[in-house]
């Protein structure tokens, strides 16, 4: 039941860029279109499962038992770039064309704060293996459904030519994105 509440605060609850407003840049950068917000929150989703894993695998056996945990963020960050310096060079081969929609986005992954956030808040919430696991898996899928949703609504925006200049493109989109935040604070009262 536990997994269940991990689940549903992360995507809706205490989604990252709607409730914990971390990972805003790539979030505003990457939404103009929903093929590229997909593939950028696919890709935060992978680097933010695997390093939940594989920072657990760290913290637990080599930062603890040492008592060098004063190196947790730096051996986190070190974690989260080498993660996306894989998830660049397999989109670089896999989907050439997704790679240059993506830009500086994608090696700005490294920096998402959504994704070292994700990390720490495993380590401050104690959560088992599994648990870090559900909770990066999860976050990550909430990062993605923000960021489509954002994508799909600036796609229709972009069509209405009934749009003040003044409010075209960035404006209009800070405001939905308020606006969606707002709408995600609905969500509050879901699971205690």
């Amino acid at each position: 039941m536990k997994l269940f509440y991990l689940v549903i605060g992360a995507l809706f609850v205490n989604n990252f860029v709607m409730s914990r407003f971390l990972g805003i840049c790539s979030f505003l950068g990457v939404s103009k279109k929903i093929e590229t917000a997909k593939g950028m929150g696919l890709a935060v989703t992978f680097v933010m499962t695997i390093a939940s894993l594989i920072t657990y695998l760290i913290s637990n056996f080599i930062l603890i038992p040492l008592n060098i945990t004063y190196l947790t963020t730096m051996a986190y960050i070190l974690v989260i770039a080498s993660l996306v310096q894989f998830v660049e060079m397999v989109i670089r081969k896999m989907s050439p064309s997704l790679y240059s929609a993506l830009g500086i986005f994608l090696p700005l992954i490294t920096t998402n704060c959504a994704i070292l956030g994700a990390v720490l808040i495993n380590v401050q919430e104690k959560y088992t293996l599994v648990e870090s696991l559900v909770f990066g898996a999860a976050s990550g899928l909430g990062y993605m459904l923000a960021i489509v949703l954002l994508a799909g609504l600036r796609e229709r925006m972009e069509a209405n030519d009934k749009i003040p200049e003044a409010l075209k493109g960035l404006p209009l989109s800070l405001i939905t994105a308020g606006l969606m935040s707002i709408a995600f604070l609905g969500f509050q009262g879901l699971i205690h």
